[in-house]
């Protein structure tokens, strides 16, 4: 059977890794844009066989670089996106200007497909710079290419991620966590495994034109995903929530940070709920199923976290026994 050409940008994260080795499987040669080719090629090339995936090492997204690329593909894949800025401007960067260059790129070439990874309940953050230049990114696509295929999950987890890994690493060690708006934002977590297999389904059927919000088989608060957490770590910890004139002051000095554990755009996002909108259709809607249960997953991995860690006598080695 020939090889079925994809390009893929943002190949190094959790979701491209394991997207990857999905579609290599399947008989689809990947070529995949990564800024550091050196940092990145060591984890990638470990998720396909040889032959099957190709690395280009691309700086900055050099417009005619692109077009050559874009030329021998038949579906490109957009998966890049980031969740605080270093510097003013980048969400705009990210995720208006990147999908309208790509978007664009892809009518010029005629391939069959653009698929591109945004964000669900974007629509109502209006105070979110991050949602509205993900919400501006997906207008750019529609406008300038049909054949696109926007995916719309809810927060993505499982063992590469980096919510649930850095949520019980701070529970861990804090003896009391803060918790905004009283923990009653809601989710619908989805493991990465039920979002690759939609994404596959998705290429591998004839589904064009589409905005599809993905979500996992439960509806969680915040708080209710913090219990679970720390059940799975067999930790008792002390979950505070904050006034909200408390949490701005914390986000405004969490935020100076290298690496932000919140930022004040990102305690906006946490005013509104992660569900499905009921505007789009769901994965559900399409007959494509997600499976994966939250407190099963991460009970899989969450003896990294665990007194006595792969040996603690709770972890999912002894319930299987």
């Amino acid at each position: 059977m020939k090889q079925k050409e994809i390009l893929l940008f943002g190949a190094s994260g959790q979701i491209g890794r394991n997207l990857i080795r999905k579609l290599t499987k399947n008989n689809y040669k990947i070529t995949a844009v990564t800024r550091n080719i050196h940092r990145a090629g060591y984890i990638l090339k470990t998720q396909a066989n040889p032959g099957y995936l190709d690395l280009v090492e691309l700086k900055s997204f050099e417009s005619d670089k692109i077009d050559e690329l874009m030329k021998n593909t038949s579906i490109c894949i957009n998966l890049i996106g980031i969740l605080y800025e270093k510097k003013k401007g980048q969400f705009k960067l990210i995720h208006t200007d990147l999908p309208d260059m790509l978007s664009q790129k892809a009518k010029k070439h005629s391939i069959d497909k653009f698929v591109h990874l945004s964000a669900l309940g974007i629509e109502v953050s209006k105070d979110s710079e991050y949602a509205n230049s993900k919400l501006n990114g997906e207008k750019k696509i529609i406008r300038n290419f049909k054949n696109h295929i926007i995916i719309k999950p809810s927060i993505v987890y499982s063992v590469d991620d980096n919510f649930t890994t850095n949520f019980m690493s701070l529970l861990n060690i804090l003896p009391i966590m803060p918790i905004y708006f009283n923990g009653n934002t809601k989710f619908t977590p989805i493991h990465v495994n039920d979002l690759v297999n939609v994404i596959y389904n998705l290429i591998e059927g004839q589904n064009k034109n589409l905005v599809i919000e993905c979500v996992g088989p439960e509806v969680l608060t915040f708080k209710e995903i913090m219990q679970k957490l720390l059940n799975a770590i067999g930790k008792k910890r002390f979950l505070l929530p904050l006034p909200l004139p408390i949490a701005k002051l914390s986000a405004k000095i969490l935020q100076l940070f290298p690496k932000p554990l919140l930022t004040e755009d990102q305690l906006n996002l946490l005013k509104y709920d992660n569900c499905k909108s009921g505007i789009y259709k769901t994965n559900y809607d399409l007959g494509f199923q997600a499976i994966r249960k939250f407190e099963e997953e991460i009970d899989k991995y969450s003896f990294n976290w665990r007194s006595g860690g792969q040996f603690a006598k709770d972890n999912n080695l002894e319930k299987t026994k």
